[in-house]
C-alpha cells in the first residue's frame, strides 16, 4: 500500500497525533483490511519525508506540545496534521480507530506553532542561503498557512523569502 502525504495527514488526524509506530501500525491495519498487505517500510519513510518537507505532517516532541497526561515525556515524537494538509483517509482507514488501542490526543496550540514555526525558520534559512527558488515559493506559499494553523507570526521569514524571489 502506498500513501500520500495527505493520506498520513488523515490517519494522524483522526488521533490528533501518533507515533512513528503507532502511524506504521494504523497504515498496516487499513492496508490489511485492503487487500490483506501492509505498508512498505522503505515507501512509508519515503511518504514520511515527503509529507514532513511540505509541511503535510509536523513533527514534534511530545513534552513540548502535549497537552494530555497520557503522553509521557520520554515518548516517541508525535506526529500531527500539519498546516499544509488536507487531510483524507486512505481506503480502509475508517475502522483504524476501533482498532488501535490509541485515546485522541490534544496539543497545546501555542506550543505545537512555536515548533514548527522554529522548523520553518530553519528551512527558510537553508532554501534563500542555497539559493533554492522552489523550495523558497513552497515555503512563501506555506508561510501563509503555518499562521493560520497556529498562533504564529512569520512575516519576518516570509519578507526573507519575498526579497529571495524578487
Amino acid at each position: 500500500m502506498n500513501v500520500t502525504a495527505d493520506e498520513l495527514a488523515g490517519v494522524v488526524d483522526l488521533f490528533g497525533g501518533l507515533t512513528r509506530s503507532e502511524l506504521e501500525r494504523a497504515l498496516d491495519e487499513a492496508a490489511f483490511r485492503v487487500d490483506g498487505g501492509t505498508v512498505g517500510e522503505s515507501a512509508l519513510e519515503e511518504a514520511i519525508d515527503d509529507a514532513l518537507e511540505s509541511y503535510a505532517l509536523v513533527a514534534c516532541e511530545a513534552a513540548e506540545v502535549a497537552s494530555d497526561d497520557e503522553l509521557s515525556v520520554d515518548s516517541e515524537p508525535l506526529f500531527v496534521a500539519g498546516p499544509a494538509a488536507f487531510p483524507t483517509l486512505p481506503e480502509g482507514a475508517e475502522d483504524v480507530p476501533h482498532i488501535l488501542d490509541v485515546d485522541r490526543r490534544r496539543f497545546d496550540r501555542e506550543s505545537l506553532g512555536e515548533s514548527a514555526r522554529k522548523r520553518f525558520s530553519d528551512d527558510v534559512e537553508r532554501a534563500v542561503e542555497n539559493g533554492d527558488e522552489g523550495r523558497c515559493r513552497h515555503l512563501l506559499e506555506v508561510s501563509y498557512d503555518l499562521e493560520a494553523w497556529a498562533p504564529v507570526d512569520v512575516a519576518a521569514e516570509r519578507d526573507r523569502l519575498e526579497e529571495r524571489l524578487e
